[in-house]
């Protein structure tokens, strides 16, 4: 009989490579659906610190994902959203019917 493996010691087997990645498409999702698209709304919705939420915005162009901000009219600096452009190779409707197994690779909710 296999024996039940928690959600963490499930996090640890996998690699830093996989979970950089699906980090990736979970906040190019977030991002694209709406649910959160700028840097506090990730942070809230994920529970990931600000400076990793930038990181991984940033690193949405290493999979030719376009992302950018846009500034909100009128308003002061760094007030607006992200917004993506472009998904590259990737295929958005593989995110949405993996996301399950998404967040629970990244511990998310």
């Amino acid at each position: 009989m296999g024996q039940k493996v928690n959600d963490k010691d499930y996090r640890m087997d996998i690699s830093k490579t996989k979970s950089s990645f699906y980090r990736r498409l979970y906040v190019a999702w977030l991002i694209d659906s709406g649910v959160a698209s700028s840097v506090p709304a990730l942070t809230e919705v994920t529970g990931m610190p600000r400076r990793t939420a930038q990181d991984t915005i940033l690193a949405l162009a290493d999979l030719d994902i376009l992302c950018e901000f846009e500034q909100q009219e009128g308003a002061r600096n760094h007030a607006g959203h992200y917004r993506i452009h472009g998904w590259g190779a990737i295929d958005k409707a593989w995110i949405e019917r993996n996301l399950a197994s998404i967040k629970q690779v990244l511990g998310y909710p």
